[in-house]
């Protein structure tokens, strides 16, 4: 099993909205390297952290299990949505998601109290210039996090 941090703005994607449908493609994701982690290193089970990001208040916002393999994004597809990629096609879709379901909510962690743990400082949520909306998360951080959800 491996762990990951998935982030998603709140206003487009809340974990209460997770919560609410049970389960949802990870869809919208335009970065080659997100891209390959759900593509190619992703499998069912994989358990994350859901981020909340490009709000007031960033953060940890609860968890979700993956619980479907990689498979073509079908925002690619639809001329109406922001998402829509014109050099995308079924039988060459450029761009991947996983379906994630929801496992739990949890107290906010903010980004401000991660960075404030030397034992996370690696991880690639808190280096210098990392916008990757998906990033994995090293098992020692997953267990250090997890013991301050508690």
């Amino acid at each position: 099993m491996a762990y990951w941090l998935m982030k998603s703005e709140p206003d487009e994607v809340s974990i209460d909205d997770l919560a609410a449908a049970g389960s949802a493609p990870w869809f919208g994701v335009r970065n080659y390297q997100a891209r390959n982690f759900m593509r190619d290193a992703m499998q069912v089970g994989d358990q994350a952290f859901f981020y909340h990001s490009s709000c007031a208040q960033p953060g940890i916002a609860g968890l979700c299990t993956v619980c479907a393999p990689a498979h073509a994004d079908a925002t690619q597809f639809d001329p109406e949505s922001p998402y829509f990629d014109p050099k995308a096609t079924a039988e060459k879709p450029r761009w991947f998601c996983v379906d994630v379901k929801f496992t739990k909510k949890t107290r906010l962690l903010p980004i401000g109290e991660l960075r404030g743990h030397p034992e996370l400082a690696a991880m690639p949520l808190l280096q210098r210039g990392n916008r990757l909306s998906i990033t994995p998360v090293a098992p020692a951080e997953w267990r250090f996090i997890m013991g301050l959800l508690k």
